[in-house]
């Protein structure tokens, strides 16, 4: 089973519902954090395959946090998804110096996060809702 640690804020209740049913439809286990303060943590005792986060969090920002994880011995390799609203083309190299290996603009459906998960895994970079980019 994989492991994916999850955080978005200011989303529905039912969009995290439908999200969270079609990574497990899709044979994904999921782990939802609604803390930016436990992702780090959870990230090293579980050794997730895929991390999905939200940029904008209360606390620490999800830069700040995707630093912290390439920082971290042991979970460095894991790919980051990043997920806004507000990503422009000046943030690509930010991105990049923080470890986030891709990037989902908002609005996106619980679809192409699977999508974005896939492509992710295989090591493809993914740029606005999923453009292949170099």
């Amino acid at each position: 089973c994989n492991f994916y640690v999850h955080y978005i804020k200011n989303k529905p209740k039912e969009f995290l519902e439908e999200l969270n049913e079609t990574l497990k439809a899709n044979n994904y286990e999921v782990v939802m954090v609604n803390e930016s303060s436990r992702v780090l943590a959870l990230a090293c005792s579980e050794k997730p395959d895929l991390i999905l986060l939200d940029i904008k969090m209360p606390g620490k920002s999800g830069f700040q946090l995707a630093t912290e994880i390439k920082h971290s011995y042991g979970i460095s390799q894991i790919p980051i998804i990043a997920m806004s609203a507000y990503f422009e083309e000046e943030d690509r190299p930010l991105m990049e110096m923080c470890g986030i290996s891709s990037h989902l603009k908002k609005p996106f459906t619980p679809l192409d996060v699977v999508t974005g998960i896939e492509n992710a895994l295989q090591g493809n970079k993914v740029i606005n809702n999923f453009e292949l980019c170099k």
